[in-house]
């Protein structure tokens, strides 16, 4: 490329994009030598991407936005991403008050929750997670409904239209509502149209929808699409979510609110 007038900017994030089909992952140094441009000019590429949605910071480069086409079990996602999930859980804590009715959904993250009820009085919880409400049935202080549905045996909760149709019942304060992917442009998807309804009613039934999000989910889409993020009065992460990505959800309107992993005891 040394032999070629430069490109603009707009035509140089376009290679790097095309380069990231080819290779889905390229590191900052091989984009240096593939574009012919600086470490810093690469960075500023990844940083505008990624505030347009379409490609996302990695530790020492860029992936480009990739499809989840099918949610991991319940066995491998207990095993992820533990300490942002209990940042994140922490941080969702504080948005709990006494008497409250919480919705909470499928998944590890919304399930990290359940020791933040302790710190409350007359709380009910909702839940169409099985592991939650096992949990929850040896604490005779939280009143506890399943919205029973049909299993995922997977993921060990209630999907579909019956468990949708028993949210469509009920009052919720909060809904906590969790998921596999997230973005900016697409805001939350699933690969799983069974979970799409459910998700939906519990925000319907909702005062308030807050969406429980790890940063490693951030950058990925299932083909089926639940809300946008401005549907949500809060999203809470955790603080692994890069300075670009931050700052293109706040410059859209979402409120952003992040939880630090607490430092291992060792």
């Amino acid at each position: 490329m040394t032999d070629e007038a430069p490109l603009i900017p707009d035509q140089r994030r376009e290679l790097l994009i095309r380069l990231l089909r080819g290779h889905s992952v390229l590191s900052v140094h091989q984009l240096t030598e593939l574009l012919g441009v600086s470490h810093m000019t690469v960075r500023r590429d990844i940083a505008a991407l990624e505030r347009q949605g379409r490609a996302y910071s990695v530790p020492g480069g860029v992936r480009i936005a990739g499809q989840l086409h099918d949610e991991p079990s319940f066995v491998d996602k207990s095993m992820m991403d533990q300490p942002a999930k209990l940042a994140i859980a922490r941080r969702a804590g504080k948005l709990l008050h006494d008497n409250t009715t919480v919705y909470l959904d499928a998944g590890t993250t919304c399930q990290a929750v359940v020791p933040e009820l302790a710190k409350h009085r007359g709380m009910t919880v909702v839940t169409n997670d099985f592991t939650t409400a096992n949990t929850l049935m040896g604490d005779p202080s939280v009143q506890v409904i399943h919205t029973g549905g049909h299993v995922e045996h997977a993921n060990r909760s209630a999907v579909g239209r019956l468990a949708a149709l028993a949210l469509g019942e009920l009052a919720l304060d909060l809904a906590f509502v969790s998921t596999s992917s997230w973005d900016l442009a697409r805001g939350v998807t699933t690969p799983s149209a069974a979970k799409v309804e459910v998700k939906r009613a519990a925000m319907a039934a909702a005062n308030r929808s807050v969406l429980l999000a790890g940063s490693a989910k951030y950058g990925t889409f299932g083909m089926y699409r639940v809300a946008g993020l401005g549907e949500f009065e809060a999203v809470v992460s955790d603080d692994g979510l890069s300075p670009a990505a931050r700052e293109a959800l706040r410059e859209a309107g979402v409120e952003l609110l992040l939880g630090t992993p607490e430092p291992s005891q060792t």
